[in-house]
């Protein structure tokens, strides 16, 4: 099982306790009053919020990198509620995602690389240690899911309209009856035109 097959919150819970072990990861004291951007109206609830997002950075710089502050601060940012005005976005703090970045470097988990054009931080092989062995925790926990027999899929049979099913049957009961000689076959035409012939001529000479 690998990194995308397990579900994104509970890898970065799984992980934000594993990082509460590192000793070089530990929240500032400031962090109990401070809010994580400007478009939220107070501070985090949780006591163990710190951790989470440095579990949650850890794993978007695995997917994303190279990535720095700027675009990781539109990652964390939302929109900021301003009274009857419309709301308008604003980016996370740039401060917090400084120094968990600085922490996950000095842990060994991320480091500074350029790609081509991209320049940031990208995942090292220790973080990626870090980050597989928490997802083959999390995959062992989950139950398997049960594969059930296929079934076939039943043949479809072509309707047939119904005026064509009437004609049918009108036609094999006029057959039925022809074999049985209750019916006499119809006049063909050229009788049927020598018979309207001579009850013309008829007409003709009774006047």
């Amino acid at each position: 099982m690998g990194i995308y097959d397990v579900y994104p919150n509970d890898l970065i819970e799984k992980a934000a306790e594993e990082l509460k072990k590192v000793d070089s990861i530990k929240a500032p004291e400031w962090a109990r009053f401070v809010k994580t951007g400007v478009h939220k109206e107070r501070s985090p609830d949780e006591e163990d919020w710190w951790h989470k997002r440095a579990a949650a950075v850890l794993r978007t710089v695995f997917v994303m990198g190279p990535i720095g502050v700027s675009k990781l601060r539109t990652k964390y940012g939302g929109k900021k509620r301003r009274g009857h005005k419309p709301a308008h976005f604003r980016k996370g703090s740039g401060s917090i995602i400084r120094k968990i970045l600085q922490q996950l470097d000095k842990a060994g988990f991320t480091k500074f690389a350029e790609k081509g054009v991209h320049k940031g931080r990208i995942v090292t092989k220790e973080g990626k240690l870090f980050l597989k062995k928490i997802a083959d925790s999390i995959s062992k926990l989950q139950p398997k899911e049960e594969k059930l027999p296929m079934e076939e899929p039943e043949k479809e049979v072509a309707k047939v309209p119904k005026k064509e099913m009437q004609e049918v049957k009108k036609e094999e009961t006029k057959k039925e009856e022809e074999e049985k000689g209750k019916i006499p076959e119809e006049p063909k035409q050229t009788e049927i035109k020598k018979i309207s012939d001579v009850s013309s001529q008829k007409q003709i000479e009774e006047k």
